[in-house]
C-alpha cells in the first residue's frame, strides 16, 4: 500500500482535475442511453427553477383530504427525486394543490416525464384470444387488481445474467396471481397505467408465491432506463386520487446572486483562516494538511459533478462542516505525533505512532456523523437529504484525504534532511533535539543529557 498509495493519489487528483476544469465534459448518461455534460447543479435557492402546480381530482364520487393529499405528495417527491439528489421541494395547497418545484429545470415536459401519468396502476389479463399488447396502447380489459397490491420492486438478474425487473406482492394479490397463473399459463398479462399498457409480459410458468421476475427478450435483458422507469411506477404509480397539470411557471432564485457570492466568500475567508491556524500551530504539518484539504476540496467537488449533485445552501453549509471534520482529523493526528516526539521517537516513528494513536478516535467520530447522515437521508424531506448526501461524501473523502494523503507526504519528507528540524513540527527546542539519524530525546534532568 506505501508504494502504491502516491500513484493513487496522483491518479484521483488528476480526475478530479480534469472532472471540475475541463470544458464541455461529457459521460455516459446513467440511464445507459446518450451522454450528459458534466456540470455543477444548484437547486432552487441558489439558481431558481420550474414550479408545476397539480390538483388532485375526485375519484369514484369521492373528494380527496387531506390525509390522501399528503399521501400523494410523498408519492410524487419520490418519483421526481429517484436518485435522492436532485432536491425537489414538493408541498401541498388546502385539499387538493400539490405544488412540484425543479431547480434548473426550464422545459415543463421534463417534469411531466417525472411525475408521468400518476393515476391508477392496474394488473389486468389479456384474453386468450386477445392480441398481446404493446407499450402505451391503452385497453379496457378487468383489472385482476390495482397497485396497491404491490410490497416492493427493484432490478434484479435472471440465471443468465440478464437485467430483470422483481417485484413481490401483498397476500391478497399474490393468492390471486397465483390462480390466475397457474390457468393461464403462456398468456399475456398487462401493467397499466391509468389505462395505458406499461409492460405486457407472457407468463411462462405458475406464480405462487407473489414473487415475480418480468423478463425481456433482449440481448441482456430490460435496458437500464426502461427498468429503471417500470420500477419506479411499479413502486409509486397508485395514487389514491388522480392528479391534474394546472399550472406551470419559472421561477427566480430564492436567495439570488449576490447572497450566493457572500456565502462563498464567507466559507473561502473561514477555510483560509483555519489554513493559517493549521501552518502557524503546527508548522510543516500544517502545510501538508493545507494541500491535503484543498485536494479534498477538488475531489468532493469532482464527486459531486460525477453523480449529480444538486447543492444548496444547505448542501454548501454539510460541505464546509465535513472540511471542519477533516481539519479535526489531522489536528488530532498533528498532537499525537508531537507527544511521540517529546517520548524520543524518531520522527518517521512518531508520525506513524501519531497517526496510529489517532485512528480509533477519527474512526468513532466519522462513524457517529456517517450513522446521524445515514439517518437523515433514509428519513428526511429532500432539503435534508441534500444535506445528508453531502455530509455524506464529504466525511468519505474527508477520511481518505486526512489519513491516506497526509499520511502519505510525511512519509515522504521526513526522510529528507531539511525536515529534521525541531522547529518545523510545532516542538520548542527546550523540549527535545533531533539528531542526524532522526532520534529525538528530551532535554532535562529527568531524562538525561543529550
Amino acid at each position: 500500500m506505501r508504494k502504491a498509495g502516491p500513484i493513487l493519489i496522483l491518479v484521483i487528483g488528476v480526475l478530479a482535475l480534469i472532472i471540475d476544469f475541463y470544458p464541455r465534459l461529457r459521460l455516459p448518461d446513467a440511464s445507459g442511453e446518450g451522454t450528459r455534460t458534466v456540470e455543477t447543479k444548484l437547486g432552487l435557492d441558489l439558481e431558481g427553477g420550474l414550479r408545476v402546480e397539480y390538483q388532485a381530482m375526485e375519484a369514484q364520487g369521492k373528494a380527496p383530504d387531506v390525509a390522501a393529499l399528503n399521501v400523494i405528495k410523498e408519492i410524487v417527491e419520490r418519483r421526481v427525486n429517484q436518485t435522492g439528489v436532485s432536491e425537489p421541494l414538493v408541498t401541498t395547497q388546502g385539499t387538493d394543490r400539490i405544488v412540484v418545484e425543479l431547480p434548473g429545470v426550464s422545459d415543463p415536459d421534463s417534469v411531466r416525464r417525472l411525475v408521468g401519468q400518476t393515476g391508477r396502476l392496474d394488473f389486468v389479463p389479456i384474453p386468450e384470444n386477445a392480441q398481446p399488447p404493446t407499450a402505451g396502447q391503452t385497453i379496457n380489459y378487468p383489472a385482476l387488481f390495482s397497485g396497491d397490491q404491490v410490497e416492493t420492486a427493484t432490478i434484479g438478474q435472471d440465471q443468465k445474467g440478464a437485467r430483470t425487473v422483481n417485484f413481490v406482492l401483498k397476500s391478497h394479490g399474490a393468492q390471486l396471481f397465483a390462480d390466475h397463473t397457474t390457468k393461464h399459463i403462456r398468456q399475456f398479462f398487462a401493467i397499466t397505467l391509468d389505462g395505458a399498457v406499461i409492460s405486457a409480459p407472457e407468463i411462462n410458468e405458475p406464480i405462487p408465491n407473489g414473487q415475480v421476475q418480468i423478463s425481456s427478450g433482449g440481448i441482456g435483458g430490460f435496458p437500464l432506463k426502461e427498468a429503471t422507469n417500470l420500477v419506479t411506477i411499479l413502486k409509486f404509480g397508485s395514487l389514491p386520487f388522480p392528479i391534474q397539470e394546472v399550472s406551470t411557471e419559472q421561477i427566480s432564485a430564492t436567495l439570488g446572486t449576490q447572497f450566493l457570492h457572500q456565502s462563498l466568500l464567507a466559507g473561502a475567508i473561514g477555510i483560509l483562516m483555519v489554513l493559517i491556524f493549521m501552518v502557524v500551530h503546527y508548522r510543516l504539518p500544517g502545510v501538508v494538511a493545507g494541500f491535503a484539504l484543498i485536494y479534498y476540496t477538488l475531489v468532493v467537488l469532482a464527486i459531486f459533478r460525477l453523480v449529480p449533485v444538486t447543492l444548496t445552501l444547505a448542501g454548501i453549509a454539510g460541505f464546509v462542516l465535513s472540511v471542519g471534520m477533516a481539519v479535526d482529523a489531522n489536528i488530532l493526528i498533528f498532537e499525537r505525533s508531537k507527544e511521540e516526539l517529546r517520548l524520543g521517537k524518531s520522527l518517521p516513528a512518531a508520525i506513524e505512532a501519531g497517526f496510529a494513536r489517532a485512528w480509533n478516535s477519527i474512526l468513532d467520530s466519522n462513524v457517529s456523523s456517517l450513522i446521524t447522515a445515514l439517518i437523515l437521508f433514509l428519513f428526511g424531506s429532500s432539503v435534508i437529504k441534500g444535506f445528508a448526501l453531502v455530509l455524506i461524501i464529504g466525511v468519505l473523502v474527508s477520511m481518505f484525504s486526512a489519513i491516506t494523503v497526509t499520511r502519505t507526504i510525511l512519509r515522504v519528507i521526513v526522510q529528507r534532511d531539511w525536515a529534521r528540524k525541531a522547529a518545523l513540527y510545532g516542538v520548542d527546542d527546550s523540549e527535545f533535539v533531533v539528531r542526524p539519524t532522526g532520534r529525538a530525546a528530551l532535554r532535562g534532568e529527568a531524562r538525561g543529557r543529550v
